[in-house]
């Protein structure tokens, strides 16, 4: 079987900052044609996007997809709530880690998977300041010491 690549449209790096992401999530999307159109156009905010949970089902809440330049009146509304197609036990799982544990979920990237647009969820516990100074301070050590070993 061929390698399958995937392309990606957009990364929220934003969660990565702001959450510890413990587990990665692929799930499908049910969209409409402007809204794939405006995908293949890069047009799309991820940041303060979020998954909620539902009764059996997922949503894609407060991701922000540009209209289509050449939608319309069968344009989409930019801010509509998306929903995911993930298998029921993996749902049934995730709402069990979210009740319990006190994790959120949150889009991590979009990108394409054999012409099928998915995006990827991660369960993150948020990050409190002092977290994120230490990351930072991690970084910035990791970085001194490249620099020593290249001279």
């Amino acid at each position: 079987m061929p390698e399958q690549r995937s392309r990606d449209i957009t990364v929220n790096r934003r969660a990565f900052h702001d959450y510890f992401i413990d587990e990665r999530y692929e799930a499908g999307l049910v969209l409409t044609g402007t809204e794939v159109k405006s995908l293949r156009a890069g047009k799309v905010n991820l940041r303060d996007g979020y998954v909620r949970l539902e009764g059996h089902e997922a949503w894609l809440e407060n991701v922000h997809i540009s209209s289509y330049a050449q939608g319309g009146y069968v344009n989409h509304e930019p801010l509509r709530s998306r929903k995911l197609l993930l298998h029921s036990k993996e749902i049934a799982s995730l709402i069990g880690k979210v009740k319990q544990r006190g994790y959120t979920l949150i889009p991590l990237r979009l990108y394409f998977a054999r012409n099928r647009a998915k995006v990827e969820i991660g369960l993150g516990r948020g990050k409190r300041q002092y977290d994120k100074r230490h990351v930072l301070a991690e970084a910035d050590a990791r970085r001194e010491m490249e620099r020593a070993l290249k001279r």
